[in-house]
């Protein structure tokens, strides 16, 4: 018989054996570590996803994000807990951003650093002039959404927070450093562990 999910801000010992372990760069190699753990953990109760990264591909983020969201849809007597651990960096605070804040926590003294994508990109424009002008479109079309998916990132992260989009906007650009118990502080996450 299965265990009801704990509910209610969750206790250290809760901790003791995450489900699930992920260490390293976000990216397609922690994308199949992440399904694989996924598919083995219960169905059913309190299942710990444990994270330390210095970051990586915020797309790989985002996928790993949504399958948390659908199978927090998909199983409602299973809770997905987030548990940050000594860096959560770049695409790390994108895969948290998809938790509720009461299913968030960072072991004490783990910074979760928030900035704005990057881009590395060259522009070369050559050829007819119409031809010119379709190039320099799609860069600026990729520009724009690409900055309307980070900006939807920041509004799961701060939501229910006493952060505001307008202090996530200011500060991320130059690569904001949050430590754990101002994280806490600011409603950011559940508790430090």
């Amino acid at each position: 018989m299965s265990r009801p999910a704990p509910t209610g801000v969750l206790t250290a010992d809760a901790f003791d054996t995450p489900r699930i372990l992920l260490a390293g760069a976000v990216d397609y190699a922690m994308y199949d570590r992440f399904r694989d753990q996924l598919a083995e953990a219960p169905k059913t109760g309190l299942t710990v996803i444990e994270l330390s990264t210095l970051g990586g591909d915020p797309e790989v983020a985002r996928m790993m994000g949504e399958d948390v969201r659908f199978q927090s849809d998909l199983n409602p007597s299973r809770r997905l807990v987030f548990l940050g651990k000594a860096a959560i960096y770049s695409a790390g605070a994108t895969f948290m951003s998809f938790f509720a804040v009461e299913n968030r926590y960072l072991t004490r003294g783990t910074r979760v650093m928030i900035h704005e994508r990057k881009m590395n990109k060259e522009l070369h424009i050559t050829g007819p002039l119409t031809t010119c002008i379709a190039s320099v479109k799609a860069v600026l079309h990729e520009l724009e959404h690409s900055i309307a998916i980070q900006n939807e990132g920041f509004e799961n992260l701060v939501r229910g927070s006493s952060v505001t989009m307008d202090e996530v906007l200011k500060r991320a650009p130059e690569n904001w450093y949050v430590e754990a118990q101002e994280a806490k502080t600011m409603g950011l996450i559940a508790d430090v562990i």
